[in-house]
Order: structure tokens, then C-alpha cells, then sequence
């Protein structure tokens, strides 16, 4: 590891970006302070175990805690470098910067000059810009940047993460990383940060550019989706199998068409759009209607479940309805705004119904629908197709595979994801 003076590290916001990376930054030798609001959370890291689910993440960090290069703490502390990554909910219309503006006023006491901080939460071009004026205003002892100037002695940048849940440890490491700094001198400070543990390329940019590319990245998936998702509502219409469709169209040297499902969820590709929208309403046509049909298609599948349970009652039972899947995407742990577990909230929601719920990723149910009449978590996905009379497929957790085509015979299926079609 190259030495970059930058010998402590403080990390606020400990969840699905915060904690990997202060891990792995921990584990090149750095002494790392994570910071988190949730006591809870903060004991559990300082026991050397981990709250979320991540591939050879637990294990890492029990080794950096053992290390003593790593502890978590309620409140930050003195360090050489400040890395926030606080969620940005998108409430109302815009971007909730509430967590941003709280983790930036926390860490005021503790700047010095010399010290870098980098915003890595996902933003509206010209956050970055605005912590820097916040922390400005509540250190006028020090010299924060200036978009223009370089009279600045302590530096600012944002650096978006660009990991995919599952291979967390292996793509901070590996993919590249774009630098965003309020002045190129915040930018050549933050490349000595990310130097210490990124093996990819470093690609500096001006803040509000490195601000808009990671929503345009996700801004970009979110249309390819769409257009998937509504290709499979035209298919439905026209009886035509859309998996076949996009098997044999991607055939084609310059086709590269996404898989369809029941919708769009995380925290990234759900949000990040709006965020674009936000900023340029009039201009951003494409961009939103690829967010409304998105947003639409949890709606399209449940009224395809409602039509399977109709018929059920028909024949004179109480439909039990086996839900396969709560996670936002396959073979992880995350719900947020998953379309899966919307889905699911509204099912429960009915009175016409029964639903068994099947989600290997799931200790006990979500706080949605615990305490729901009607409403069992089966933890067998076999024992819970064997009791349905409608099986519905919303994520295809690796462990579903293993379900054969005979255990739905007599059965209504709806098959979000093509695992059965």
C-alpha cells in the first residue's frame, strides 16, 4: 500500500456501503472509526460481528476488530479523513438530505486542516458543494474549498459507490472509481484515499459531474428495465412467451436486453431517478415514464393475482397464496423498496386470502406484515407451494431453483422472473 499520509479514517454510516468499506479499508492497515446512530449496530461491530448479509464480510470484520484497526462508535472522531455514507430517501419530490446535513454537522468539531472529507451517499448535483458551505459556516476557523478558488486547507469530494449487493468486497476493490472534487487539489486528496484499497481506475472529474454520473448509471439500468417490463406486459397480451423473446433478440451482436420481473427495487435504481427528474422536470421525459412503468408493474402483477384467486374461490376454497420472495433482488437480505415486498403487503392486506411467504433471507417477517392475520412465514419453500393453491415467483433466490416443475401441477402459477417458463 502506497503511503498516503491518510492514517485514520473516520466512516459515518455503518449500513450496506459504509460498513464494507470501512472494513476493507481497515483491513489495508488503516485505523478506522465507524460511526452509526444505531447503538445496536455499533455493539455488534465491536463484538466483531456484522448486521447485514454480505459474502466473507463477517469474517473480515471480526479479523479488523481483532486487529484493533477497526471500532465503531456513536459519535465521530478526530481523523485525517471523513467518509459519510448516510442514506438519501427521495420523499416528496425531492431528495431527503436530512442524514447528509446531520453526519456533516457531526464531524464539524473534528476537522482540522489538512483533513479530507468525502460525501459518498447518492445525490442532487451541488450537495457536495453544500456541505462544504455548511461546514464552512459552522468552522470559520478553517478553509473550505471554493468551486474556482484554491485557497482551501481543508478538502472536499464526492465519490459514489458503484458495488453490486453480493460481490461488495470484490467491486470496491476492483471497479473504478470516479473523483469528484469541489478544485482539483480536493480531487488528488480523495484519489489518496481510495488509493489505499482501489485497485481500478481513479477517474477525476468536477463534483457535480462525479454527482450526476452515479444517477445517470442508475438512471440508465432503470430505462433498460422498463423497457423489458413493458415488452413482457405487450408479450402477456399478444401470447407470446417474452423470456423466449428476449432469449432469441439478444442473439443479435448488438441487443442486450434485461430480464423483466415485478418490478423495480433497492435503494439505487428505484431512487436514483427521480433525483434526475427532480433537478430537470421538463427535460427529463424518458427518464420518468421509464420510472412510472416501473412503478406500475407491482400493480399489473397483483391484479393478475387477484384474477388467480378469483378463480380459486370459484371453486369453492379459501385461496392460500405462496409468495416466493421478499428481497428487492435475488440472494440478498435487503428489502427496500423492494416490489416483492410491496406486493406482498398489499396481498396481506386482503381479507380473501391466505398467504404463505417463503423468504430464505428472513428470520422472522418484515415489520410490514408480522402481526397480519392471515399471513405465515413458511421457511420450507417447498412446504409452502405443497399447501397453496397459487404460487407466485417475485424473487429468484438460488434456492428456489430446486423447485421441479411437478410440485405446481394443479396449481396457478405467476411467474414474475421466467424461473418456470
Amino acid at each position: 500500500m502506497r503511503d498516503s499520509g491518510l492514517k485514520t479514517i473516520c466512516v459515518v454510516g455503518l449500513g450496506y456501503i459504509g460498513l464494507p468499506t470501512a472494513v476493507v479499508m481497515a483491513s489495508r492497515g488503516v485505523l478506522v472509526i465507524g460511526v452509526d446512530v444505531c447503538r445496536e449496530v455499533v455493539a455488534k461491530i465491536n463484538r466483531g460481528e456484522i448486521h447485514i448479509v454480505e459474502p466473507d464480510l463477517d469474517a473480515l470484520t471480526a479479523r479488523a476488530v481483532q486487529n484493533g484497526m477497526l471500532r465503531a462508535s456513536g459519535v465521530p472522531a478526530a481523523a485525517d479523513a471523513f467518509v459519510i455514507a448516510v442514506p438519501t430517501p427521495f420523499h416528496g419530490g425531492k431528495a431527503d438530505l436530512t442524514y447528509v446535513h446531520s453526519a456533516t454537522a457531526s464531524i464539524a468539531a473534528f476537522l482540522k486542516a489538512g483533513d479530507l472529507v468525502v460525501l459518498e451517499s447518492t445525490s442532487p448535483p451541488g450537495t457536495t458543494e453544500g456541505i462544504a458551505v455548511q461546514l464552512a459556516a459552522l468552522r470559520p476557523d478553517l478553509r473550505l474549498p471554493v468551486p474556482g478558488e484554491t485557497d482551501c486547507n481543508v478538502y472536499v469530494a464526492y465519490c459514489p459507490e458503484r458495488v453490486l449487493p453480493g460481490r461488495v468486497l470484490v467491486e470496491l476493490v476492483e471497479n473504478d472509481r470516479v473523483i469528484g472534487g469541489i478544485t482539483p487539489e480536493c480531487s488528488a486528496r480523495a484519489e489518496e484515499l481510495y488509493r489505499i484499497f482501489c485497485r481500478g481506475s481513479l477517474l477525476k472529474t468536477g463534483v457535480r459531474t462525479a454527482e450526476m454520473c452515479k444517477l445517470t448509471e442508475n438512471s440508465f439500468r432503470d430505462v433498460g428495465i422498463a423497457f423489458a417490463n413493458e415488452l413482457s406486459i405487450i408479450c402477456e397480451k399478444l401470447g407470446i412467451n417474452v423470456w423466449e423473446l428476449i432469449r432469441l433478440a439478444n442473439h443479435h451482436p448488438r441487443v442486450n436486453i434485461l430480464q423483466p420481473g415485478p418490478g423495480v427495487g433497492g435503494h439505487c435504481i428505484a431512487v436514483d431517478p427521480w433525483f434526475i427528474v427532480a433537478a430537470a422536470p421538463e427535460e427529463s421525459r424518458l427518464i420518468r415514464t421509464a420510472r412510472e412503468v416501473n412503478d406500475a408493474k407491482p400493480t399489473y402483477v397483483l391484479e393478475k393475482i387477484k384474477a388467480a384467486i378469483a378463480g380459486a374461490r370459484a371453486a369453492g376454497a379459501k385461496p392460500k397464496v405462496a409468495v416466493l420472495g421478499l428481497a428487492f433482488k435475488p440472494d440478498v437480505d435487503d428489502f427496500r423498496e423492494s416490489p416483492s415486498l410491496q406486493i406482498a403487503e398489499t396481498i396481506a392486506s386482503w381479507t380473501c386470502c391466505e398467504m404463505l411467504v417463503s423468504e430464505p433471507y428472513a428470520e422472522a417477517l418484515p415489520c410490514s406484515l408480522s402481526g397480519q392475520g392471515g399471513v405465515l412465514l413458511v421457511n420450507n419453500a417447498h412446504e409452502a407451494i405443497r399447501d397453496a393453491h397459487i404460487v407466485v415467483m417475485l424473487v429468484n433466490h438460488r434456492q428456489f431453483g430446486e423447485i421441479s416443475r411437478s410440485e405446481l401441477e394443479g396449481k396457478a402459477v405467476i411467474d414474475t422472473r421466467g424461473v418456470w417458463s
